[in-house]
Protein backbone atom coordinates (compact mmCIF):
# COMPACT_ATOMS: atom_id res chain seq x y z
CA UNK A 1 0.00 0.00 0.00
CA UNK A 2 1.87 3.02 -1.10
CA UNK A 3 1.85 6.27 0.84
CA UNK A 4 -1.22 8.45 -0.78
CA UNK A 5 -0.90 11.61 1.59
CA UNK A 6 1.49 13.73 -0.55
CA UNK A 7 -0.68 13.24 -3.60
CA UNK A 8 -4.03 14.13 -2.12
CA UNK A 9 -2.14 17.87 -1.08
CA UNK A 10 -1.70 18.24 -3.92
CA UNK A 11 -5.19 17.71 -5.21
CA UNK A 12 -6.74 19.29 -2.65
CA UNK A 13 -4.88 21.98 -2.45
CA UNK A 14 -4.08 22.91 -6.36
CA UNK A 15 -6.63 25.08 -6.90
CA UNK A 16 -6.08 27.21 -3.82
CA UNK A 17 -2.39 27.56 -4.51
CA UNK A 18 -3.41 28.42 -8.40
CA UNK A 19 -5.62 30.84 -6.79
CA UNK A 20 -3.22 32.69 -4.33
CA UNK A 21 -0.55 32.50 -7.43
CA UNK A 22 -3.02 34.42 -9.80
CA UNK A 23 -3.50 36.53 -6.97
CA UNK A 24 -0.12 37.92 -6.24
CA UNK A 25 0.89 37.56 -10.08
CA UNK A 26 -2.13 40.58 -10.74
CA UNK A 27 -1.36 42.41 -7.59
CA UNK A 28 2.93 42.55 -8.57
CA UNK A 29 1.87 43.28 -12.28
CA UNK A 30 0.47 46.17 -11.08
CA UNK A 31 2.45 47.69 -8.99
CA UNK A 32 5.56 47.61 -11.48
CA UNK A 33 4.14 48.96 -14.55
CA UNK A 34 2.26 51.79 -12.27
CA UNK A 35 4.01 54.71 -12.15
CA UNK A 36 5.10 56.21 -8.75
CA UNK A 37 7.47 59.31 -7.58
CA UNK A 38 10.80 59.11 -4.92
CA UNK A 39 11.27 61.48 -2.47
CA UNK A 40 12.56 64.23 -4.89
CA UNK A 41 9.56 63.81 -7.13
CA UNK A 42 11.06 62.40 -10.00
CA UNK A 43 9.20 59.00 -11.83
CA UNK A 44 9.87 56.04 -10.19
CA UNK A 45 8.24 52.11 -10.83
CA UNK A 46 8.84 49.56 -8.40
CA UNK A 47 11.00 46.45 -8.90
CA UNK A 48 9.44 42.91 -8.86
CA UNK A 49 10.91 42.46 -5.81
CA UNK A 50 9.91 45.62 -4.18
CA UNK A 51 6.23 44.96 -5.34
CA UNK A 52 6.35 41.21 -3.93
CA UNK A 53 7.48 42.46 -0.84
CA UNK A 54 4.88 45.00 -0.28
CA UNK A 55 2.27 42.19 -1.69
CA UNK A 56 3.34 40.01 0.88
CA UNK A 57 3.00 41.92 3.79
CA UNK A 58 0.07 43.53 2.81
CA UNK A 59 -1.92 40.50 1.91
CA UNK A 60 -1.30 38.61 4.99
CA UNK A 61 -2.84 41.80 6.70
CA UNK A 62 0.42 42.41 8.16
CA UNK A 63 0.83 46.11 6.43
CA UNK A 64 4.15 48.53 7.18
CA UNK A 65 2.60 51.10 5.37
CA UNK A 66 3.62 52.59 1.89
CA UNK A 67 6.85 51.26 0.04
CA UNK A 68 9.74 52.26 -1.02
CA UNK A 69 7.83 55.55 -1.24
CA UNK A 70 4.68 57.64 -0.63
CA UNK A 71 2.55 56.06 -3.26
CA UNK A 72 0.22 58.35 -5.82
CA UNK A 73 -3.30 58.11 -6.38
CA UNK A 74 -3.22 55.49 -8.59
CA UNK A 75 -1.23 53.40 -7.04
CA UNK A 76 -3.21 53.23 -4.37
CA UNK A 77 -6.40 53.02 -5.91
CA UNK A 78 -4.60 49.32 -7.51
CA UNK A 79 -3.43 48.93 -3.51
CA UNK A 80 -7.21 48.98 -2.75
CA UNK A 81 -7.99 46.42 -5.12
CA UNK A 82 -4.88 44.30 -4.37
CA UNK A 83 -5.72 44.34 -0.42
CA UNK A 84 -9.86 43.11 -0.98
CA UNK A 85 -8.35 40.58 -4.45
CA UNK A 86 -5.33 39.10 -1.98
CA UNK A 87 -7.52 39.01 1.28
CA UNK A 88 -10.02 36.68 -0.28
CA UNK A 89 -7.70 34.50 -2.26
CA UNK A 90 -6.38 33.74 1.05
CA UNK A 91 -9.23 32.77 2.74
CA UNK A 92 -9.96 30.77 0.04
CA UNK A 93 -6.68 29.27 0.46
CA UNK A 94 -7.01 28.84 4.55
CA UNK A 95 -10.59 27.63 4.09
CA UNK A 96 -9.28 24.80 2.28
CA UNK A 97 -6.26 24.11 4.18
CA UNK A 98 -9.09 23.26 7.26
CA UNK A 99 -11.28 21.31 4.73
CA UNK A 100 -8.09 19.02 3.97
CA UNK A 101 -7.26 18.67 7.73
CA UNK A 102 -10.43 17.55 8.54
CA UNK A 103 -11.00 15.22 5.00
CA UNK A 104 -11.28 11.43 5.86
CA UNK A 105 -9.96 10.13 3.12
CA UNK A 106 -6.50 12.16 3.86
CA UNK A 107 -6.70 11.24 8.24
CA UNK A 108 -6.56 7.80 6.36
CA UNK A 109 -3.85 8.53 4.85
CA UNK A 110 -1.74 9.82 7.27
CA UNK A 111 -2.72 7.18 9.04
CA UNK A 112 -1.27 4.50 7.09
CA UNK A 113 1.59 6.43 6.70
CA UNK A 114 2.04 6.46 10.12
CA UNK A 115 1.03 2.71 10.86
CA UNK A 116 3.32 2.06 8.14
CA UNK A 117 6.56 3.50 9.75
CA UNK A 118 5.64 1.60 12.95
CA UNK A 119 5.34 -2.04 10.84
CA UNK A 120 9.23 -1.04 9.35
CA UNK A 121 10.63 -0.16 12.70
CA UNK A 122 9.08 -3.49 14.74
CA UNK A 123 12.08 -5.97 15.13
CA UNK A 124 10.39 -7.95 17.64
CA UNK A 125 8.09 -11.02 16.94
CA UNK A 126 4.54 -9.91 16.34
CA UNK A 127 1.30 -11.72 15.25
CA UNK A 128 -1.44 -9.79 12.44
CA UNK A 129 -4.93 -10.26 14.25
CA UNK A 130 -7.47 -9.52 11.73
CA UNK A 131 -10.84 -7.56 13.58
CA UNK A 132 -10.94 -5.86 16.76
CA UNK A 133 -13.48 -7.81 19.75
CA UNK A 134 -13.95 -9.25 22.87
CA UNK A 135 -12.51 -12.16 21.37
CA UNK A 136 -9.38 -10.70 19.63
CA UNK A 137 -8.63 -8.17 23.04
CA UNK A 138 -8.15 -11.25 25.25
CA UNK A 139 -6.10 -12.73 22.68
CA UNK A 140 -3.49 -9.79 22.33
CA UNK A 141 -3.48 -9.74 25.84
CA UNK A 142 -1.66 -12.89 26.12
CA UNK A 143 0.21 -12.51 23.12
CA UNK A 144 1.41 -9.34 24.78
CA UNK A 145 2.32 -11.93 28.04
CA UNK A 146 4.35 -14.13 26.19
CA UNK A 147 6.40 -10.79 25.35
CA UNK A 148 4.62 -11.23 21.29
CA UNK A 149 3.63 -7.99 19.98
CA UNK A 150 0.64 -7.80 17.88
CA UNK A 151 -0.68 -5.79 15.34
CA UNK A 152 -4.06 -4.99 14.27
CA UNK A 153 -6.15 -4.73 11.08
CA UNK A 154 -9.93 -3.28 11.55
CA UNK A 155 -12.65 -1.32 9.64
CA UNK A 156 -14.82 -0.06 12.35
CA UNK A 157 -12.73 3.77 13.37
CA UNK A 158 -15.40 3.03 16.58
CA UNK A 159 -13.59 -0.28 17.81
CA UNK A 160 -10.49 1.23 16.56
CA UNK A 161 -10.85 4.05 19.44
CA UNK A 162 -11.68 1.29 21.80
CA UNK A 163 -8.62 -0.46 21.49
CA UNK A 164 -6.47 3.18 21.39
CA UNK A 165 -8.44 3.70 25.19
CA UNK A 166 -7.07 0.12 26.13
CA UNK A 167 -3.48 1.56 26.03
CA UNK A 168 -1.53 -1.88 25.37
CA UNK A 169 1.47 -1.93 26.45
CA UNK A 170 3.91 -2.20 24.21
CA UNK A 171 1.40 -0.31 21.47
CA UNK A 172 -0.81 -2.02 19.22
CA UNK A 173 -0.50 -0.74 15.84
CA UNK A 174 -4.21 -0.25 14.10
CA UNK A 175 -4.88 -0.13 10.52
CA UNK A 176 -8.02 1.15 9.16
CA UNK A 177 -9.40 -0.80 6.17
CA UNK A 178 -12.62 -1.67 4.45
CA UNK A 179 -11.30 -4.30 2.88
CA UNK A 180 -8.48 -7.72 3.42
CA UNK A 181 -7.00 -7.65 0.31
CA UNK A 182 -3.49 -8.54 -0.95
CA UNK A 183 -1.93 -5.42 -0.61
CA UNK A 184 -3.48 -4.30 3.18
CA UNK A 185 -2.16 -7.51 4.30
CA UNK A 186 1.37 -6.94 3.13
CA UNK A 187 0.97 -3.61 4.51
CA UNK A 188 0.66 -5.04 7.63
CA UNK A 189 3.94 -6.94 7.98
CA UNK A 190 2.82 -10.45 6.75
CA UNK A 191 6.02 -10.65 4.81
CA UNK A 192 8.77 -10.14 6.95
CA UNK A 193 9.64 -12.61 8.61
CA UNK A 194 9.46 -11.85 12.30
CA UNK A 195 5.88 -12.25 11.50
CA UNK A 196 4.84 -15.45 12.91
CA UNK A 197 1.31 -15.92 13.05
CA UNK A 198 -2.21 -14.24 11.73
CA UNK A 199 -5.63 -14.95 13.24
CA UNK A 200 -8.82 -14.71 11.68
CA UNK A 201 -12.07 -15.60 13.06
CA UNK A 202 -15.02 -14.01 11.70
CA UNK A 203 -18.63 -15.45 11.70
CA UNK A 204 -18.14 -15.15 8.15
CA UNK A 205 -16.40 -18.71 6.59
CA UNK A 206 -16.00 -17.84 2.83
CA UNK A 207 -13.78 -14.30 4.91
CA UNK A 208 -11.63 -16.65 6.93
CA UNK A 209 -10.53 -19.21 3.91
CA UNK A 210 -9.93 -15.98 1.41
CA UNK A 211 -7.80 -14.89 4.48
CA UNK A 212 -5.95 -18.77 4.09
CA UNK A 213 -5.55 -18.74 1.16
CA UNK A 214 -3.76 -15.24 1.03
CA UNK A 215 -1.43 -16.02 3.99
CA UNK A 216 -0.17 -19.07 2.72
CA UNK A 217 0.13 -17.41 -0.95
CA UNK A 218 2.29 -14.41 0.56
CA UNK A 219 4.27 -15.96 3.35
CA UNK A 220 3.94 -20.22 4.09
CA UNK A 221 5.80 -20.22 6.92
CA UNK A 222 3.11 -18.10 9.02
CA UNK A 223 0.84 -19.73 11.01
CA UNK A 224 -3.00 -18.84 10.40
CA UNK A 225 -5.59 -18.97 13.18
CA UNK A 226 -9.02 -19.41 11.72
CA UNK A 227 -12.98 -20.02 12.75
CA UNK A 228 -14.82 -22.55 10.93
CA UNK A 229 -18.70 -23.39 11.85
CA UNK A 230 -19.42 -26.26 9.19
CA UNK A 231 -18.02 -29.61 8.23
CA UNK A 232 -17.43 -27.96 4.85
CA UNK A 233 -15.40 -25.20 5.45
CA UNK A 234 -13.27 -27.31 7.96
CA UNK A 235 -12.35 -29.32 5.57
CA UNK A 236 -11.67 -26.43 3.02
CA UNK A 237 -9.46 -25.08 5.41
CA UNK A 238 -7.75 -28.28 5.59
CA UNK A 239 -7.52 -28.33 2.01
CA UNK A 240 -5.40 -25.23 1.55
CA UNK A 241 -3.19 -25.76 5.22
CA UNK A 242 -4.49 -23.34 7.76
CA UNK A 243 -2.76 -24.50 11.10
CA UNK A 244 -5.23 -23.89 13.79
CA UNK A 245 -9.24 -24.53 12.76
CA UNK A 246 -11.44 -23.82 15.73
CA UNK A 247 -14.90 -24.85 15.41
CA UNK A 248 -16.26 -24.19 18.97
CA UNK A 249 -19.43 -25.87 18.41
CA UNK A 250 -17.59 -28.65 17.64
CA UNK A 251 -15.07 -28.26 20.48
CA UNK A 252 -17.94 -27.95 23.40
CA UNK A 253 -19.66 -31.22 21.78
CA UNK A 254 -16.72 -32.70 22.44
CA UNK A 255 -16.22 -31.62 25.66
CA UNK A 256 -19.05 -33.19 26.75
CA UNK A 257 -18.62 -36.48 25.09
CA UNK A 258 -15.08 -36.59 27.07
CA UNK A 259 -17.13 -35.60 30.01
CA UNK A 260 -19.22 -38.50 29.63
CA UNK A 261 -16.84 -40.97 28.68
CA UNK A 262 -13.29 -40.04 30.47
CA UNK A 263 -14.37 -37.23 32.87
CA UNK A 264 -10.54 -37.24 34.09
CA UNK A 265 -9.44 -36.14 30.85
CA UNK A 266 -11.76 -33.28 31.06
CA UNK A 267 -10.69 -32.09 34.12
CA UNK A 268 -7.09 -32.38 32.67
CA UNK A 269 -8.15 -30.22 29.67
CA UNK A 270 -9.88 -27.89 32.03
CA UNK A 271 -6.50 -27.45 34.38
CA UNK A 272 -4.00 -26.60 31.06
CA UNK A 273 -6.78 -24.14 29.69
CA UNK A 274 -6.10 -21.71 33.63
CA UNK A 275 -9.82 -22.89 34.04
CA UNK A 276 -10.15 -25.16 37.07
CA UNK A 277 -7.57 -26.67 39.51
CA UNK A 278 -6.65 -30.89 39.69
CA UNK A 279 -8.61 -31.03 43.08
CA UNK A 280 -11.43 -29.47 41.27
CA UNK A 281 -14.81 -31.81 41.34
CA UNK A 282 -14.75 -34.16 38.73
CA UNK A 283 -17.47 -33.05 36.21
CA UNK A 284 -19.73 -36.27 35.63
CA UNK A 285 -22.74 -35.89 33.13
CA UNK A 286 -25.63 -38.29 34.03
CA UNK A 287 -26.86 -40.46 31.95
CA UNK A 288 -30.88 -40.12 31.05
CA UNK A 289 -33.14 -37.96 28.84
CA UNK A 290 -31.64 -34.75 27.72
CA UNK A 291 -33.52 -31.95 26.34
CA UNK A 292 -31.25 -29.25 24.09
CA UNK A 293 -33.36 -25.95 23.67
CA UNK A 294 -32.12 -25.00 19.80
CA UNK A 295 -31.99 -26.94 17.11
CA UNK A 296 -28.50 -24.60 15.73
CA UNK A 297 -24.91 -25.85 14.87
CA UNK A 298 -24.08 -25.95 18.88
CA UNK A 299 -27.49 -28.21 19.39
CA UNK A 300 -26.53 -30.55 16.56
CA UNK A 301 -22.91 -31.33 17.55
CA UNK A 302 -24.25 -31.65 21.25
CA UNK A 303 -27.29 -34.65 19.37
CA UNK A 304 -24.07 -36.19 17.35
CA UNK A 305 -22.08 -37.03 20.95
CA UNK A 306 -24.96 -37.98 22.54
CA UNK A 307 -26.81 -40.59 20.14
CA UNK A 308 -23.22 -41.55 19.90
CA UNK A 309 -23.29 -42.97 23.80
CA UNK A 310 -26.88 -43.84 23.24
CA UNK A 311 -28.48 -41.29 25.41
CA UNK A 312 -31.79 -40.30 24.63
CA UNK A 313 -32.42 -36.69 23.45
CA UNK A 314 -35.01 -34.35 22.60
CA UNK A 315 -35.22 -31.32 20.83
CA UNK A 316 -37.21 -27.89 21.23
CA UNK A 317 -37.07 -25.46 18.35
CA UNK A 318 -38.27 -21.57 19.00
CA UNK A 319 -38.43 -20.63 15.74
CA UNK A 320 -40.91 -22.71 14.05
CA UNK A 321 -39.99 -20.97 10.56
CA UNK A 322 -37.20 -23.64 10.57
CA UNK A 323 -39.65 -26.67 10.63
CA UNK A 324 -39.57 -26.31 6.58
CA UNK A 325 -35.42 -26.82 6.48
CA UNK A 326 -36.00 -29.93 8.34
CA UNK A 327 -35.37 -33.14 6.89
CA UNK A 328 -37.99 -36.35 7.49
CA UNK A 329 -36.00 -38.02 10.24
CA UNK A 330 -35.26 -35.09 12.05
CA UNK A 331 -38.38 -33.69 12.53
CA UNK A 332 -39.23 -37.43 14.64
CA UNK A 333 -37.46 -35.42 17.28
CA UNK A 334 -37.30 -32.13 17.26
CA UNK A 335 -40.48 -30.57 18.27
CA UNK A 336 -41.39 -26.36 17.93
CA UNK A 337 -42.81 -24.38 20.91
CA UNK A 338 -41.89 -22.15 23.54
CA UNK A 339 -38.69 -23.28 25.65
CA UNK A 340 -39.36 -21.53 28.49
CA UNK A 341 -43.00 -22.11 28.62
CA UNK A 342 -43.79 -24.52 32.20
CA UNK A 343 -46.96 -26.19 30.32
CA UNK A 344 -44.79 -26.66 27.22
CA UNK A 345 -41.82 -28.22 29.47
CA UNK A 346 -44.20 -30.47 31.58
CA UNK A 347 -45.42 -31.87 28.24
CA UNK A 348 -42.15 -32.39 26.54
CA UNK A 349 -40.78 -34.75 29.47
CA UNK A 350 -38.59 -32.09 31.30
CA UNK A 351 -40.24 -34.03 34.80
CA UNK A 352 -37.94 -36.93 33.61
CA UNK A 353 -35.04 -35.20 31.95
CA UNK A 354 -31.50 -35.57 33.53
CA UNK A 355 -29.83 -32.40 31.62
CA UNK A 356 -31.36 -29.14 29.82
CA UNK A 357 -29.18 -27.72 27.76
CA UNK A 358 -29.94 -24.15 26.94
CA UNK A 359 -28.63 -23.33 23.22
CA UNK A 360 -29.86 -20.86 21.30
CA UNK A 361 -28.40 -17.83 20.55
CA UNK A 362 -29.76 -15.17 22.54
CA UNK A 363 -28.83 -14.95 26.42
CA UNK A 364 -31.58 -13.80 27.90
CA UNK A 365 -34.05 -16.67 26.16
CA UNK A 366 -30.87 -19.11 27.72
CA UNK A 367 -31.23 -17.74 31.13
CA UNK A 368 -34.93 -17.68 31.22
CA UNK A 369 -35.44 -21.25 29.90
CA UNK A 370 -33.31 -22.91 32.76
CA UNK A 371 -34.62 -20.87 35.12
CA UNK A 372 -38.12 -22.04 34.18
CA UNK A 373 -36.77 -25.76 33.94
CA UNK A 374 -34.85 -25.44 37.29
CA UNK A 375 -38.18 -24.63 38.79
CA UNK A 376 -39.82 -27.19 37.60
CA UNK A 377 -37.22 -30.02 38.26
CA UNK A 378 -34.65 -28.55 40.82
CA UNK A 379 -32.56 -31.77 40.52
CA UNK A 380 -32.04 -31.57 36.53
CA UNK A 381 -28.35 -30.53 35.46
CA UNK A 382 -27.88 -27.29 33.51
CA UNK A 383 -25.89 -26.62 30.52
CA UNK A 384 -26.12 -23.20 28.59
CA UNK A 385 -24.59 -21.27 25.71
CA UNK A 386 -23.55 -17.74 26.40
CA UNK A 387 -22.86 -15.79 23.43
CA UNK A 388 -21.58 -12.51 24.72
CA UNK A 389 -19.50 -12.11 27.20
CA UNK A 390 -20.38 -9.07 29.04
CA UNK A 391 -22.98 -11.38 30.04
CA UNK A 392 -20.49 -13.28 32.16
CA UNK A 393 -22.12 -12.05 35.67
CA UNK A 394 -25.37 -13.15 34.98
CA UNK A 395 -24.89 -16.63 34.23
CA UNK A 396 -22.29 -17.22 37.82
CA UNK A 397 -25.16 -15.53 39.26
CA UNK A 398 -27.91 -18.01 37.73
CA UNK A 399 -25.63 -21.43 39.25
CA UNK A 400 -25.83 -22.76 35.82
CA UNK A 401 -24.07 -26.21 36.07
CA UNK A 402 -21.96 -26.02 32.70
CA UNK A 403 -21.16 -22.84 30.54
CA UNK A 404 -20.06 -23.13 26.96
CA UNK A 405 -18.99 -19.61 25.76
CA UNK A 406 -17.66 -20.29 22.39
CA UNK A 407 -15.53 -16.88 22.49
CA UNK A 408 -13.93 -18.48 25.37
CA UNK A 409 -13.44 -21.55 23.81
CA UNK A 410 -11.83 -19.47 20.54
CA UNK A 411 -9.45 -17.62 22.98
CA UNK A 412 -7.84 -20.76 24.70
CA UNK A 413 -7.90 -22.59 21.72
CA UNK A 414 -5.79 -20.01 19.85
CA UNK A 415 -3.89 -18.70 22.26
CA UNK A 416 -2.84 -22.40 23.54
CA UNK A 417 -2.09 -23.42 19.91
CA UNK A 418 -0.02 -20.29 18.80
CA UNK A 419 1.95 -20.00 22.19
CA UNK A 420 1.73 -23.07 23.94
CA UNK A 421 1.88 -25.23 20.92
CA UNK A 422 3.30 -28.32 23.09
CA UNK A 423 0.42 -27.77 25.23
CA UNK A 424 -2.12 -28.46 22.85
CA UNK A 425 -0.37 -31.32 21.10
CA UNK A 426 -0.34 -33.23 24.43
CA UNK A 427 -4.51 -32.18 24.92
CA UNK A 428 -5.07 -33.67 21.23
CA UNK A 429 -2.90 -36.90 22.41
CA UNK A 430 -4.49 -37.59 25.50
CA UNK A 431 -8.11 -37.44 23.75
CA UNK A 432 -7.29 -40.46 22.40
CA UNK A 433 -6.61 -42.00 26.15
CA UNK A 434 -9.07 -43.82 28.55
CA UNK A 435 -10.43 -42.01 31.83
CA UNK A 436 -8.18 -44.93 33.93
CA UNK A 437 -4.93 -43.53 32.13
CA UNK A 438 -6.19 -40.03 32.95
CA UNK A 439 -7.24 -40.74 36.58
CA UNK A 440 -4.04 -42.25 37.39
CA UNK A 441 -2.00 -39.15 35.60
CA UNK A 442 -4.33 -36.33 37.88
CA UNK A 443 -3.03 -38.68 41.17
CA UNK A 444 0.21 -38.61 40.04
CA UNK A 445 0.35 -34.48 39.20
CA UNK A 446 -1.63 -33.25 42.80
CA UNK A 447 0.85 -36.24 44.75
CA UNK A 448 4.24 -35.40 43.33
CA UNK A 449 3.76 -31.57 42.73
CA UNK A 450 0.54 -29.72 43.49
CA UNK A 451 -3.35 -29.42 42.47
CA UNK A 452 -2.20 -26.63 39.93
CA UNK A 453 1.64 -27.69 38.21
CA UNK A 454 3.20 -25.16 36.09
CA UNK A 455 3.51 -25.57 32.59
CA UNK A 456 6.73 -25.36 30.94
CA UNK A 457 8.05 -26.03 26.71
CA UNK A 458 11.71 -26.46 26.72
CA UNK A 459 13.35 -26.81 23.12
CA UNK A 460 16.80 -28.34 22.81
CA UNK A 461 18.19 -25.17 20.81
CA UNK A 462 21.04 -22.86 20.94
CA UNK A 463 18.42 -20.09 22.08
CA UNK A 464 16.40 -21.89 24.79
CA UNK A 465 18.84 -24.25 26.22
CA UNK A 466 22.75 -23.36 24.84
CA UNK A 467 24.19 -25.25 27.80
CA UNK A 468 22.56 -28.81 26.68
CA UNK A 469 22.93 -28.46 22.76
CA UNK A 470 26.51 -27.67 23.53
CA UNK A 471 26.75 -30.54 25.24
CA UNK A 472 24.52 -32.91 22.97
CA UNK A 473 26.85 -31.18 20.13
CA UNK A 474 29.86 -32.90 21.31
CA UNK A 475 27.84 -36.44 20.48
CA UNK A 476 27.84 -36.82 24.52
CA UNK A 477 24.73 -38.94 25.92
CA UNK A 478 22.12 -36.99 28.03
CA UNK A 479 18.80 -38.41 29.96
CA UNK A 480 15.84 -36.44 30.64
CA UNK A 481 16.71 -36.56 34.37
CA UNK A 482 19.39 -33.76 33.72
CA UNK A 483 16.74 -31.79 33.71
CA UNK A 484 14.94 -32.78 37.02
CA UNK A 485 18.03 -32.52 38.96
CA UNK A 486 17.91 -29.68 42.18
CA UNK A 487 20.58 -27.26 42.18
CA UNK A 488 20.25 -27.25 45.85
CA UNK A 489 21.47 -31.01 46.37
CA UNK A 490 22.04 -32.67 43.38
CA UNK A 491 21.21 -36.25 44.94
CA UNK A 492 17.68 -35.24 44.61
CA UNK A 493 14.90 -34.24 42.19
CA UNK A 494 12.64 -31.51 41.95
CA UNK A 495 9.09 -31.85 41.27
CA UNK A 496 8.19 -32.63 37.91
CA UNK A 497 6.59 -34.99 35.53
CA UNK A 498 7.60 -34.81 32.09
CA UNK A 499 3.79 -34.93 29.74
CA UNK A 500 5.12 -34.87 26.06
CA UNK A 501 7.95 -34.96 24.18
CA UNK A 502 8.30 -34.21 20.25
CA UNK A 503 10.78 -35.15 17.75
CA UNK A 504 10.77 -35.04 14.65
CA UNK A 505 7.69 -37.15 13.42
CA UNK A 506 7.19 -38.84 16.83
CA UNK A 507 5.42 -38.30 19.73
CA UNK A 508 6.20 -39.51 23.48
CA UNK A 509 3.63 -39.44 25.53
CA UNK A 510 4.81 -39.35 29.81
CA UNK A 511 8.72 -39.75 28.36
CA UNK A 512 10.28 -41.51 31.56
CA UNK A 513 14.15 -39.66 33.18
CA UNK A 514 15.57 -41.97 31.40
CA UNK A 515 14.82 -40.84 28.13
CA UNK A 516 17.81 -39.88 25.75
CA UNK A 517 17.87 -36.38 24.90
CA UNK A 518 18.68 -34.95 21.00
CA UNK A 519 18.75 -31.65 19.40
CA UNK A 520 16.17 -30.24 18.52
CA UNK A 521 13.42 -32.15 20.86
CA UNK A 522 10.50 -30.37 22.45
CA UNK A 523 9.32 -31.34 25.77
CA UNK A 524 6.26 -30.38 27.92
CA UNK A 525 6.46 -30.68 31.39
CA UNK A 526 4.74 -30.22 34.93
CA UNK A 527 6.40 -28.71 37.67
CA UNK A 528 6.17 -26.39 40.27
CA UNK A 529 8.36 -23.18 40.80
CA UNK A 530 11.53 -24.39 42.41
CA UNK A 531 11.64 -26.92 39.72
CA UNK A 532 10.91 -24.38 36.84
CA UNK A 533 13.78 -21.76 38.15
CA UNK A 534 16.35 -24.75 37.98
CA UNK A 535 15.27 -25.60 35.12
CA UNK A 536 16.14 -22.74 33.36
CA UNK A 537 19.43 -21.65 34.87
CA UNK A 538 20.44 -25.73 33.81
CA UNK A 539 19.69 -24.92 30.34
CA UNK A 540 20.97 -21.15 30.23
CA UNK A 541 23.95 -21.14 32.81
CA UNK A 542 27.17 -22.68 32.02
CA UNK A 543 28.01 -23.18 36.03
CA UNK A 544 24.27 -24.67 37.33
CA UNK A 545 24.68 -26.77 34.13
CA UNK A 546 27.90 -28.24 35.35
CA UNK A 547 26.84 -28.58 38.70
CA UNK A 548 23.72 -30.68 37.59
CA UNK A 549 25.87 -32.49 35.91
CA UNK A 550 29.23 -33.55 37.30
CA UNK A 551 28.13 -32.47 41.41
CA UNK A 552 30.75 -30.44 41.37
CA UNK A 553 31.49 -26.75 41.35
CA UNK A 554 33.02 -25.05 37.86
CA UNK A 555 35.60 -22.35 38.52
CA UNK A 556 36.53 -19.81 36.17
CA UNK A 557 40.40 -19.34 35.23
CA UNK A 558 41.51 -16.17 34.89
CA UNK A 559 44.69 -15.42 33.13
CA UNK A 560 47.14 -12.80 33.83
CA UNK A 561 48.50 -10.72 30.69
Amino acid sequence: MRNNTFFIILLKMRAPFLVIIMTYTIAIIGLVIIEGVDSNGNPYRMSIFDAFYFVSYTATTIGFGEFPYTFTYPQRIWVTFTIYLTVLGWFYGIGSLVSLLQDKLFLQEIEKAKFMKQIKNLDEKFIIILGYNQITKKIITKAIAQGIRAVVVEKDSLKIEKLMLESFTPTVPVLRSDTLSVRVLESAGLTKKNCKAIVSLFDDDMVNLKNTLITKTLNKNVKIAVKATTINHTENLVDVDADIIVNPFSIISSEINIALTAPNIFKLEKWLYKIDTLSAPLRIFPKGLYIICGYGRMGQKIFEKLDKNNIEVKFIEIDPKRGKELSADEKNYVVFGNADDRDFLVQTGIMDAVSIVAATNDDTTNLSILATAKKLNPSIMTMARENDLADDFLFKSANVNHIFTPSKILVNKVTNALFNPLCDLFIKAMISKDNDWASGLVVDLIQEINDNPLILEIEINLENAPEIYKYLKTQEELDLKILATSLHNREKLNNLIPLLLKRENDTILLPTLDEKLKIGDKILIACDEHALSDMEYICENMYEFYYALTGNEKRTIFKRK
